[in-house]
């Protein structure tokens, strides 16, 4: 039993198992956050002895194996933006109902559909099977799908206001043909803002992400609360046997985009190199072909100093952050930032801007990390050259944030903290049924079960639309 198993068999849960429907309409763990929080929250649910399914759609999560009650669900849609046909038009005999012509007529016209239509389906899916869940779990879906009658009291993982990547994405676009389309693209966060003001309980995971969340989706503060996400600590662990490489950098970029402020890491490295001739940077993510990033790649001749990674198994991961002399987290904004959190566990001194969530995670510069603004190459380079410098703070940040992390940011705690929010969901369910008896007989489909009470709400068919552009 790994020591995170014990952590969760220690504080198991006492009050008996729930069955839980997990959603996610993108579940990849390798790229974004979506998929590795599925992935790992509904592992440790599962350890704790709850029934979790997780009902998601393409790309399919991938789930940790060897857990009784674990459990995937693929609720398919049309799969526009696969590889390695994205954007692509389907066949007449792939249309299934309406929901596939409203998925395909929002591409068309610029938007993203997958949250609006995701919800759709899930709805139906979830209605379908009235009572078999003591509680459904959405992950960042906020659809209209998923107002009203879901068959089990909801509670709503918000990760940070997608309001905050379309508003990046403005100010770094050029021209009005890029507003406009960046515009379109996120069209979907005003069906967002809706959904996430009529909903009664919604999970977020940094104080960060929870003031944003107030400000600028306008939930009542009351209804948002914070549940932090962590690292598998067991697998992000150090191993004195991996030999570190000199001047090696590592980070993860999942998308070429201004909120993960790789042009400016790029940058500082070429900075870097005038002191240290062996920086080099490791950036597990997809290399772009175009943009910013290759660009200024090109500009300051770095083609043979930074190298992109991708589809790498969890333990070539962990072996490339052991083997770095720094990890980097360059990004303008970050609701939480598992990579943070990730490389700070297995020992690897952290440089890392204080953008959005940030210093929540990594902490107190000089302390357990080397703490820069946001956006500034010159301030990136000059925390990278400290370090790469001074073996004896790398090995001091090191040891310290690994154990901020095994003190504050593990999946066993998200996992307690989470069910804790079930609960009160359900218990909160319960009270409004109880309140609506009708000649003494109660409202529930089952005993013990919790049959909601709001009014289902139909889409409003003038917002139509992603959550990221990574569409990998």
């Amino acid at each position: 039993m790994t020591a995170e198993a014990r952590r969760a068999d220690s504080a198991a849960d006492r009050e008996g198992p729930l069955a839980i429907a997990l959603l996610t309409y993108k579940g990849n763990p390798f790229c974004g956050g979506q998929g590795v929080y599925v992935r790992h929250l509904s592992r440790e649910l599962a350890r704790l002895g709850h029934r979790v399914e997780v009902i998601g759609s393409q790309p399919y999560p991938v789930l940790d194996e060897g857990f009784d009650g674990l459990s995937l669900t693929e609720l398919p849609s049309l799969d526009l933006y696969r590889s390695p046909d994205p954007f692509r038009t389907p066949k007449r005999d792939e249309y299934r109902d309406w929901i596939d012509a409203l998925e395909v007529g929002t591409m068309w016209t610029g938007g993203f559909p997958e949250p609006l239509t995701f919800s759709l389906r899930a709805r139906r899916h979830l209605r379908a099977r009235r009572g078999e869940f003591d509680v459904v779990h959405d992950n960042q879906t906020l659809g209209y799908g998923l107002l009203g009658d879901v068959g089990a009291p909801l509670v709503t993982t918000v990760h940070h206001p997608i309001t905050v990547d379309r508003q990046l994405e403005l100010d770094a676009a050029e021209g009005w043909q890029k507003r406009y389309s960046v515009r379109r693209w996120y069209g979907f966060t005003r069906m967002q803002k809706r959904v996430a003001r009529r909903l009664p309980s919604v999970l977020t995971v940094s104080g960060t992400s929870r003031q944003e969340i107030v400000d600028h989706l306008g939930v009542r503060d009351d209804r948002v609360h914070v549940v932090h996400i962590g690292a598998d600590t067991d697998l992000f662990s150090p191993d004195p046997s991996i030999p570190v490489v000199p001047g090696r950098i590592v980070t993860t970029s999942s998308a070429d985009v201004p909120l993960k402020g790789l042009v400016f890491l790029v940058e500082a490295l070429a900075k870097v190199r005038t002191e240290h001739a062996d920086a080099h940077l490791v950036v597990v993510g997809k290399k772009p072909a175009e943009g910013p990033v290759a660009q200024a790649i090109e500009r300051y001749g770095l083609d043979g100093a930074v190298e992109f990674v991708k589809g790498i198994s969890d333990d070539e991961l962990v072996a490339l952050v052991r083997s770095a002399e720094v990890a980097c987290v360059p990004s303008l904004y970050e609701g939480f930032s598992l990579p943070a959190a990730e490389a700070m566990a297995t020992g690897t001194p952290l440089v890392a801007t204080t953008g959005g969530a940030i210093p929540e995670v990594a902490g107190p510069d000089g302390e357990t990390c080397v703490a820069v603004p946001p956006g500034d190459a010159g301030a990136l380079a000059a925390g990278l050259g400290r370090l790469l410098g001074d073996p004896q703070l790398r090995a001091r940040l090191g040891a310290a944030g690994r154990e901020r992390v095994l003190s504050r940011f593990t999946w066993a705690r998200a996992a307690e903290g989470t069910v804790a929010h079930y609960r009160e969901a359900i218990a909160r369910s319960r009270g409004r049924t109880e309140g609506a008896r009708d000649g003494g007989r109660c409202a529930s489909g089952r005993s013990g079960r919790a049959a909601p009470a709001d009014t289902p709400v139909e889409p409003s068919p003038s917002t139509l639309t992603p959550e990221s552009r990574t569409t990998c």
